[in-house]
């Protein structure tokens, strides 16, 4: 398995850095009209609305776009490592940015599920098929 560098926790993000722990994909809704935001924004774009919470996402997709990422930028992390921006199942252009693990093909429209990762305190979402 890679070790994956941490990431910076804040306030705003650390539901969506730290729900892996429970297996959860903590994304942050909208309470006023239910869109889903990712990044964590403070406001609706949708409605204005300010009661933002996280909530537990499917953690199913499929994958939008990929690359293939053929250079060594942490030792820790070999190459070739998949990154790819995944739709969510919950709403029409919801994407994380990504890496999709456990897979010798990858493919745009593939069905995957999140999966995590965890590094320091964080629990990296990735998917897989």
């Amino acid at each position: 398995m890679t070790e994956r560098p941490t990431p910076a926790i804040s306030e705003r993000t650390a539901a969506f850095w730290t729900g892996g722990a429970n297996g959860e994909l903590l994304i942050a809704r909208c309470q006023a009209c239910g869109w889903w935001l990712h990044p964590p924004l403070p406001v609706c774009r949708r409605c204005h609305g300010r009661d933002i919470r996280p909530e537990a996402a499917s953690g199913h997709g499929t994958v939008w776009s990929f690359t293939i990422n053929r250079y060594q930028w942490s030792p820790s992390m070999p190459p070739p490592q998949v990154i790819a921006e995944v739709e969510l199942a919950e709403q029409p252009g919801l994407r994380l940015l990504t890496s999709v693990v456990g897979c010798d093909e990858v493919t745009i429209g593939m069905p995957v599920r999140v999966r995590f990762e965890q590094a320091g305190d964080a629990w990296i979402p990735v998917f897989g098929p």
